[in-house]
Order: structure tokens, then sequence, then C-alpha cells
């Protein structure tokens, strides 16, 4: 397989990771009386709110995103319908990114619950994607609390569609030797791009797989579909030469422990700083990127699921600094914790300032 310039290299290793019923699981998480029963996040059907999650028993009842309220209740009355916390729900997208990153610094995230790997590079695991991505999902679940499901395919195009194979809290993979197979009788509405209209097209043509439609050419495809029949006929070929983009830039490195019994008491937390700041600085020193640090930040989560962060500006965090961090944290709470975070915050890149030239020189 080739890469995105076309010489040859090492066959890509992509990871789509995508959380299942993201702001529903970390509600069904922060209050487990919401599990077993239908609950969605949107707004209110008086104001013609929509549905912008819900969980697997509501959907049981045939409701989904993008539905709006008021057809969603006509659906299942008894729904549970709660307004959302984005802030809640930005938390825990960055401590899921943050387990991502020790993992690659190839991440495009598409959204707070949804990112591409690419773990070609890694040493991770042996240098397994697969196993790169079982360790990441039992780390979500154990450190953040919710289900993740991962597709490992050679391609971004394959991994989405795997990603969702075995929905919820699934993993599928799709090595070398099975792409063809797995391809030839995917169904041609699996494509990304492909909607109701496109797939009413293709119906018509007698074209109901991915096999089936390898069966057309490429002139025939772009005759009827445009650009697109290009991007058709490519994907019914498992080709899909996109690159992992990475749009971001780290804006902290950061390192947690969830423990298996609480902490019951603010001096049990502090035992706890000295391994957890050499595990921070280990991560920092090994990380490519060796950007200036500018804050220090503590993160306590409490046996009920609150949680709270202090942090202060500094270029220089010592362990006696995460230790004032952490006592103030716990004030907050005063009650049992179940997982600590120390971070770094980074200084931010700054652009060059472009020097402006005469027109002769």
């Amino acid at each position: 397989m080739s890469d995105e310039k076309g010489t040859s290299g090492p066959p890509r290793k992509i990871i789509h990771c995508d959380c299942d019923c993201f702001f529903a699981a970390v509600e069904m998480r922060d209050d487990p009386s919401l599990r077993n029963i239908p609950i969605a996040i949107g707004g209110a059907s008086d104001r013609r709110g929509v549905i912008s999650t819900c969980n697997y028993p509501a959907r049981e009842f045939g409701i989904h995103s993008a539905m709006s309220t008021a057809k969603a209740l006509v659906k299942c009355p008894h729904l549970h319908l709660l307004p959302g916390n984005m802030e809640k729900y930005r938390q825990a997208s960055q401590q899921i990114m943050a387990i991502y990153q020790d993992y690659t610094d190839l991440i495009e995230p598409l959204s707070l619950d949804e990112a591409f790997l690419d773990v070609t590079g890694s040493e991770h695991c042996g240098g397994s994607a697969t196993r790169i991505a079982e360790e990441i999902r039992a780390r979500v679940f154990a450190e953040v609390g919710i289900t993740i499901s991962a597709g490992v395919a050679g391609n971004k195009f394959l991994a989405k569609i795997a990603s969702d194979w075995r929905k919820p809290d699934g993993l599928f993979v799709v090595p070398p030797y099975e792409m063809e197979s797995f391809i030839e009788t995917l169904p041609v509405a699996k494509i990304f791009g492909v909607g109701k209209v496109t797939a009413a097209k293709l119906h018509e043509m007698g074209i109901e797989t991915c096999g089936q439609l390898k069966q057309f050419s490429l002139a025939q495809l772009v005759d009827r579909f445009g650009r697109f029949g290009k991007r058709l006929y490519e994907l019914a070929r498992g080709i899909d030469e996109r690159p992992v983009k990475v749009s971001r830039e780290r804006k902290s490195v950061s390192v947690e422990h969830t423990y298996p019994q609480d902490l019951k008491d603010l001096n049990t937390c502090l035992q706890q700083l000295p391994v957890l700041m050499q595990e921070l600085q280990r991560r920092y020193h090994k990380h490519k990127d060796k950007r200036d640090i500018s804050g220090a930040v503590v993160k306590l989560k409490f046996h009920d699921f609150s949680q709270t962060t202090v942090e202060q500006a500094t270029p220089t965090p010592n362990l006696a600094l995460y230790r004032h961090l952490c006592e103030q944290a716990w004030q907050r709470g005063e009650r049992p914790v179940r997982l600590i975070g120390l971070g770094y915050r980074l200084v931010e890149h700054k652009p060059r300032q472009g020097v402006q030239l005469s027109l002769f020189d």
C-alpha cells in the first residue's frame, strides 16, 4: 500500500474509535439509574428541539439523532429527556483523546466522540494495531467509565466501517488478506457519501453491493455520478489513500490513574502524587514536540463521579505545587476519590511574523 505521496511504504494501520452513544453514555456513567431506561439528550419539544443522541434502550423505539423531540416523545412517551452538559462531555472527550495520544501523535478528531488514529509506526503492543485498539478500549472503560467501539484496517474508509460492525462495545478488524472478500459483500449504502438519492440511483442500476459496483468501469460511473463516480470506483476496490490529518495542536500532557479502591482521605491522595509525577515527567520527555511548560493541573474525580480541576500558571511545576493544588481540589469535595490526574499545560506555538519584502528586492 502506498502513502499519500504515491511512494511505497509500510502498510498503514488505521484505527477508527467511536464512543457508543457518547452524551448518553456520560449521563449513564454519572447516574447509573439511567442505564436501563430510554434516555435522550435534546432540546424541549415545545421549542422545536431535536435529539442529539440517545441510548440503546431508546433506539429500540426507533429514536435516533436529528429526530425532533416531539416525534421522539410520540414514539416513546416515557422517554427520559435530558438537556445535556457540553462542558462535561468536553472533559470526557479530552480524557479519551489524552489516552489516544499515549499511542500515537497521528490523531484526526472528527468530533468529541470520534477519531482516526494512524498507528503504523507505533511500537506499543509489539506494533499490533489490534492489540493497541484492545488496550485503548480497556483504558477508556477503566479511566473514563464509558465504552468505545473500534475498527482496525489498512485505510480510513474500511476502519470507519469496521468500527460500526460490532457496536456497541465492539472491535472489528479487517486484515489485508480479508479486505477483498469483506468489500465484495459490503452494501453500497455503507460507503461514506452515499445518501438516499445516490443509493436509489445505484439500486436502479442493479447495484446493491461493492462487488456489483466493481463490475462498472470508471467511465461509466463518472458519466452517471460525476466526480463522485471516481470515488465510488476506488472505494469499491478498497482504495483510500487519505492520510490521517493532525489538525489540532497538543495543549497539554497529562497522566491519570483510576484506583481499584477509593482513596478515603486527603493524605492518601497526596501519597499517590510522587509516582504520578514521575510518570508525567516520563511522558513529557518522550513526547516529540518538546514545547515549554506553562502551567500545572490537578484533577480529582470523587467516588460519586463528580470531578474538579485546579490549575496554576508556572513554567516550573514541582511536587510541592501539585500537593498544594491537590489540597485545593480535595477541599472542594472532601469525599473519597476514585481518580487523580496530573498535567502540564504547554506553551502554544506562535506563528512566525513574516517580513514584507520590497517588490524590487
